[in-house]
């Protein structure tokens, strides 16, 4: 594209680098990479395969992966880079000839990848004769395939193909004009969708402006005709129609399947929650055994989880200390075969990557099993690599009533660990002479008298706590400082910036015996919860029921993909997905009676019928690919999690081979009690009879950010990452005290007001 070709950077990838592809210090191979005239795809000469610029999620200058991090030292820094992809596809470690042609070719991806994020659904098709790459006005399959790209289609190869040889009639192996804009109407046919825009259409061809607002007012959406037009300029492909003010069934789909139409709200997208409420009034996102790559007894501990989970909004990060070799401390999974990490290397991590995804503060919860000369150098690697981001004393010379805000330590970074107050005449017991310390120390001395032995996780408990302290690394402890948690009495005199750490099974026990108490206790103080020591293939816990009693560190293996990940991604989603989110009015109290085990009437309380249409899906893709006739039977699970009298799930009739437009219509209806703690989770199955049903894709969201009307959901794949192009098409209605509502958070926020 012209545009682009006045970027320096793009032109120098026009040219074409030979490069060093590099996996490890032994597998080193020469590559030839230029970029096309698309301005969209990278050609590796040697290998004749291509990448797509939509397919990179990030580029990394310098040695930034596992396999450059081990050679640095050895290949210069300012010549190396890494391209991350979406999904499951392995990261590309690259060294260029010099440093110059290193900075041209990171500057140019991102260019791209922002010029493509930033073209209209018009722009796009206008690169159509782009990517008719003989000029003969015929296209090949990967013509069109490229021009799909282009214009955001994705689809399935196997579909796309079968349509590419209807289409054409020839045979000759290309689509002329005619042919290719058959492809494209029958690739977009939407039978449900059809539907939707013949009710609103009085001729059936086309909508009108005021038409299409009629149908936006339906949707509980910015109803005005200046809004109407801007989507016909936005979505409408046909030019008559657009001159005109119409919009054709085909710009209707292509507005109705884009993100502006997705089923969560888009105001949610930025921080939109006010962030000046003390620490302990938010859910904080939180990461266990953050170093681990896989499961706690042999897998592999790596910088590479840190920067995954804070590049998914992570708030709270979590450190395991021991001595290691040459007086430089080691991260590790302890008294287990996982591998080791120096302390140093995750600190300089953590200090590149703490703030690119969210302003708000980061807790570095350390586990520490260090000698007081390895804490020492712990101290000095804490303040020299992060600076004046770390926070060293508090940030008023007054007691604090309460813990900060995020917004007070925006760009910091706490350090949450056992302080050394030695006039408290202390020292002699167990609990408060151990150094730092991990989630299994904070107890009190008696929870850990029947931990079995053969748990390697815990075994160290018991001796840890003679372990003296280093006062260096002692005085880094502000607002997060550790101690075992002695109860609910006196909690007005406890001071915020003490917290205690739980089990799980603790918190379960708590939650169950004196759930009111919890609820108040977590109103100033924060709480952390951690998996149970027995989950030994690091499996997850419900956070649900935690968040329900207002715990704010509810920490999960982000490294284990599932429900409860599924869970924890749906909850921190919105809010621009900083890792912090607002409880609600109820949970932040110290009065609140709001009891989670118990929830008929009392604060929270706004009963609220959701009804769910699950109308039809849109390529799902085969899940058994072995088998060459594996087409899905898909079956769509709806699910509530909440508050224990909330939590529901129904599910559709399944459809046999059908995973290209699968069609339901089915209604599924469920009743809120406290739709402010509700979590609403779309799953699609794979139907087996012999077997238990494959996963295939699924879709989280907070209740309160969902939007009413007829919406596509975009479902994730287990590990969170995006099924592009599968969708789900649902139709929304929710009522409140018998009364249908247009949005449901302000509309949630009146009924509050009213009570």
């Amino acid at each position: 594209p012209d545009s682009l070709l006045d970027n320096e950077d793009v032109r120098v990838m026009m040219q074409g680098c030979s490069m060093v592809k590099i996996r490890s210090s032994r597998w080193q191979k020469s590559r030839n990479l230029r970029l096309l005239d698309d301005g969209l795809t990278v050609w590796c000469e040697s290998t004749k395969s291509s990448l797509a610029v939509t397919e990179v999620e990030c580029v990394r200058e310098g040695c930034q992966s596992e396999a450059l991090r081990q050679l640095s030292g050895s290949v210069p820094e300012g010549q190396c880079f890494t391209v991350v992809f979406r999904g499951a596809r392995k990261s590309l470690d690259l060294l260029c000839p010099c440093e110059d042609e290193a900075r041209h070719w990171v500057r140019g991806l991102r260019t791209l990848k922002e010029h493509v994020a930033n073209m209209s659904q018009k722009q796009k098709l206008d690169q159509y004769p782009r990517a008719d790459q003989n000029q003969d006005g015929k296209m090949s399959y990967d013509e069109v395939k490229r021009l799909l790209q282009m214009i955001n289609i994705d689809l399935s190869e196997q579909y796309a193909r079968s349509l590419f040889k209807r289409c054409d009639r020839s045979g000759d192996g290309r689509l002329d004009h005619v042919e290719i804009e058959e492809f494209c109407r029958e690739l977009l046919r939407r039978p449900e969708l059809d539907a939707v825009f013949r009710h609103y259409s009085s001729n059936g061809c086309v909508l009108a402006t005021a038409e299409l607002r009629d149908f936006l007012g339906d949707q509980g959406e910015d109803a005005s005709l200046n809004h109407a037009q801007s989507l016909i300029l936005t979505y409408e492909l046909n030019d008559w129609a657009q001159k005109n003010q119409f919009m054709t069934q085909n710009g209707f789909t292509m507005y109705m399947l884009s993100r502006e139409n997705d089923v969560v709200n888009p105001d949610h997208a930025r921080v939109y929650q006010d962030m000046s409420y003390p620490l302990a009034h938010y859910f904080i996102s939180s990461s266990h055994n953050t170093y681990l790559t896989k499961d706690q007894v042999t897998s592999a501990s790596s910088t590479e989880p840190y920067i995954r989970a804070l590049n998914q909004g992570c708030r709270c990060v979590e450190l395991d200390c021991w001595d290691g070799d040459k007086g430089e401390p080691v991260i590790y999974h302890g008294h287990t075969l996982t591998s080791k990490v120096p302390f140093k290397e995750v600190i300089e991590t953590i200090a590149q990557y703490a703030f690119k995804v969210s302003p708000y503060p980061l807790i570095l919860s350390l586990e520490n099993h260090c000698s007081v000369e390895q804490q020492a150098v712990m101290a000095k690697h804490l303040r020299t690599i992060l600076g004046n981001k770390l926070l060293t004393k508090p940030l008023s010379a007054q007691p604090p009533k309460d813990l900060p805000s995020p917004e007070e330590l925006k760009g910091r970074i706490l350090v949450k660990g056992k302080k050394q107050i030695p006039h408290l005449g202390q020292l002699g017991k167990a609990g408060s002479c151990a150094s730092f310390s991990s989630s299994s120390e904070d107890e009190p001395a008696s929870s850990y008298k029947n931990t079995p032995k053969k748990d390697p996780a815990k075994v160290s408990s018991g001796r840890l706590a003679i372990k003296p302290k280093n006062p260096e690394l002692s005085e880094l402890v502000v607002y997060c400082r550790s101690v075992p948690f002695r109860g609910f009495e006196n909690a007005s005199e406890k001071p915020p910036n003490e917290m205690s750490s739980f089990s799980e099974n603790e918190a379960h026990r708590l939650i169950k015996d004196s759930g009111k108490l919890f609820v108040r206790h977590n109103s100033r103080q924060l709480s952390r919860i951690y998996p149970s020591g027995q989950r030994l293939q690091s499996s997850n816990y419900d956070p649900q029921e935690m968040w329900n009693a207002g715990c704010q560190m509810v920490a999960l293996n982000f490294q284990t993909p599932g429900e409860q990940m599924d869970l924890n991604q749906g909850r921190f989603l919105h809010n621009g997905r900083c890792g912090y989110i607002l409880k609600p009015g109820f949970l932040c109290s110290p009065t609140s009676d709001f009891n989670p085990e118990n929830t008929g009437g009392g604060p929270g309380h706004i009963p609220t019928q959701l009804t769910i249409r699950i109308i039809s899906a849109q390529q799902l893709p085969k899940i058994n690919t072995e088998k060459a006739s594996s087409i899905v039977d898909p079956q769509v699970w709806v699910e509530i999690h909440g508050v224990a009298i909330d939590n529901a799930r129904n599910k559709t009739q399944r459809i046999d081979n059908n995973g290209f437009n699968p069609r339901w219509d089915c209604t599924l209806s469920f009743q809120l009690q406290v739709p402010e703690l509700a979590l609403v989770r779309f799953v699609v199955e794979d139907h087996d009879h012999t077997a238990k049903n494959d996963f295939v894709g699924q879709f989280t969201l907070p209740f309160m950010s969902l939007r009413t009307g007829y919406r596509h959901v975009h479902l994730l794949k287990a590990d969170g990452s995006s099924l592009s192009p599968s969708t789900l098409f649902i139709h929304v209605k929710v009522t409140l005290k018998g009364v249908p509502i247009k949005t449901v958070s302000e509309r949630i926020a009146l009924a509050k007001r009213k009570a």
